[in-house]
């Protein structure tokens, strides 16, 4: 197939469906899975001599060259030139990461980009025959006509990548839909946890009561796409904060059976003491989870300590370019951080049966660290 030849610039914004089949992989796509796909791919514009991307970069886009010219160089030497509407424009450019060249038009030119991951998820859901979103988006219509932005944010997210497709197709079928008023408590600190929750529209507000605030500290602010409460269902231990809605909207609730088999296990990576110090040994760290006192009494030596009910506004302190191993004591408190933490894009592990099972050596007082 060739592609149509556009001149000069085109109109900034969402791709149509017709453009997008003009584009390897995208062609073999079913029509409702690209639809869904083309309100994320975005249509952009380049002026003569800006660069499209740099050689070495590693931002995980897939770019399809619309119109116009651009040219790849490897250092000083010219390693060629792709033009709009050309058989080899049907390709992504240069997809490989790092990128081994630098990409910049050489006259006025359009281009397609879409987040890799995303586009990743899409072709092998739609390849399954098992996942299709306009079905999914059809059964879930009541969630309001923002249900495609919670979706595809969801689709997004690292947690969801890593997640097999059937049990995704599963995850947004037995999902309930809930309608909540401003002021509203969801969950209550202190309560047994019984559902993970989505934001669909309008936003939460998370707080933790403490003995020297019983208003609560406010932990986090959630917007559409955000979840929470998987704490207390994978711990098996009382709901650790309380979340309030901070205007009227709509949640998306999974029980905590559900939950359990089709989200927490296929997420967790659980590692003996002999693997997780084969981890520390490539550039990890020891992350403890436990309570500030527990860690002083006795914990692994250099370790990090972020307790668990504080891990969501502590996680901007921690290097998401290198691995941590997850403790606590048993292993209930470390797995509910790691799936907060590789929800978030973090690679992090879980030392099987903790503390008490690992037989690894212990340091007391202050030997171990803060993030």
């Amino acid at each position: 197939m060739r592609i149509p030849q556009v001149s000069g610039n085109m109109a900034e914004g969402q791709a149509s469906v017709q453009l997008l089949r003009t584009f390897a992989p995208l062609d073999a796509m079913k029509r409702e899975n690209l639809t869904a796909l083309a309100k994320k791919v975005s249509l952009r514009n380049l002026a003569p001599g800006q660069v499209l991307f740099n050689q070495g970069d590693t931002d995980k886009r897939t770019v399809w060259l619309v119109s116009g010219a651009v040219e790849a160089s490897d250092g000083q030497r010219r390693v060629g030139v792709v033009r709009g509407g050309t058989p080899e424009a049907r390709n992504p450019l240069h997809p490989q990461l790092p990128r081994r060249v630098t990409v910049r038009a050489i006259e006025s030119s359009s281009y397609l980009a879409l987040d890799s991951d995303l586009l990743d998820v899409m072709i092998t859901w739609d390849q399954t025959g098992t996942y299709e979103v306009e079905e999914l988006q059809a059964q879930l219509q009541s969630a309001g006509a923002a249900s495609d932005d919670w979706m595809t944010t969801l689709l997004q997210t690292n947690a969801f990548h890593r997640i097999p497709p059937a049990n995704i197709q599963a995850i947004f079928q037995r999902l309930q839909r809930i309608p909540c008023r401003a002021g509203e408590v969801v969950i209550k600190q202190g309560d047994e946890g019984d559902y993970f929750y989505i934001v669909v529209n309008g936003k939460c507000s998370v707080t933790r009561e403490t003995p020297l605030s019983r208003e609560g500290i406010k932990l986090a602010e959630l917007g559409v796409g955000d979840s929470f409460g998987e704490e207390a269902l994978i711990s098996e231990a009382k709901r650790n904060a309380t979340v309030i809605m901070a205007s009227d909207g709509v949640l998306m609730r999974l029980n905590k059976q559900d939950f359990r088999e089709l989200m927490n296990d296929p997420l967790l990576q659980w590692v003996s003491a002999e693997e997780a110090l084969a981890v520390i040994a490539r550039g990890g760290r020891w992350l403890d989870v436990r309570l500030p006192s527990e860690h002083q009494t006795l914990g692994i030596e250099g370790s990090l300590n972020v307790p668990l009910y504080l891990m969501r506004l502590k996680l901007s302190s921690l290097d998401r370019n290198i691995p941590y191993v997850v403790y606590c004591d048993t292993g209930r408190r470390s797995s509910a951080a790691a799936y907060i933490m590789v929800e978030r894009g973090f690679d992090a592990y879980v030392l099987t049966g903790g503390l008490s099972q690992s037989g690894l050596p212990l340091a007391r007082g202050d030997t171990a660290g803060k993030p």
